[in-house]
């Protein structure tokens, strides 16, 4: 490999944009810090987790979040964890994209959802923020709406006023004992979103 990489630095090749098209963003949203970390809300966070414990991967502190990557099928998958908090997560989604030369259509945004029930998967390509303070910062410094999210249903359990309670809530018992089940099949998920694409993957996933 490195003798190919000479040649093509001496004759002047280009590199090939395969090379980009298959490289993955992941963005898992939520909030640093302890008192964050088991709530419903830091749903992005933990399916990250989850993903970089299955790859034997480690998260390392980088400029606005931490990152790690592993190769899976000849695709490169970068996963991001913003350190900016939930609204700001813009930012550092928008570095990121930038820095690695990610296509929007390889970027894949996991949050909650207060809409669906628990556990409940909805992947689509594109869309409006729904309400959620991540998508809509994100929206915001990207300048479009065109980009994967990966929503992962936290139900809406609460009573009128009481909705930041319950995202920035922990999971409770029942919660607590599907989800590491959950965790593996948005784990699947991820990998798919890369392998089959976003159509097939929505296909064997949604509403599952």
């Amino acid at each position: 490999m490195e003798l190919i990489s000479l040649l093509k630095s001496i004759f002047g090749f280009k590199k090939d944009t395969s090379d980009t098209m298959k490289k993955y963003l992941i963005a898992g949203l939520g909030n640093i810090g302890a008192n964050y970390e088991n709530t419903r809300h830091n749903i992005g966070f933990k399916i990250l987790d989850a993903l970089a414990s299955k790859q034997s991967v480690n998260f390392e502190n980088k400029k606005l979040g931490a990152i790690t990557k592993f190769r899976f099928k000849g695709r490169t998958f970068i996963l991001l964890k913003p350190s900016t908090y939930m609204n700001l997560s813009g930012k550092a989604v928008k570095y990121w994209i930038t820095k690695e030369k990610i296509p929007l259509e390889n970027v894949l945004v996991v949050c909650d959802d207060l809409n669906i029930p628990f556990g409940t998967f909805r992947l689509k390509a594109k869309g409006s923020d729904g309400g959620h303070n991540g998508l809509k910062d994100i929206n915001a410094a990207l300048n479009t709406q065109n980009y994967p999210r990966f929503r992962f249903g936290v139900g809406a359990e609460f009573k009128k006023g009481k909705q930041i309670d319950y995202v920035l809530g922990e999971w409770n018992d029942d919660e607590t004992s599907k989800l590491p089940e959950r965790l593996d099949k948005a784990c699947d998920l991820i990998l798919s979103f890369g392998t089959a694409g976003i159509a097939n993957t929505m296909s064997a996933f949604n509403g599952k």
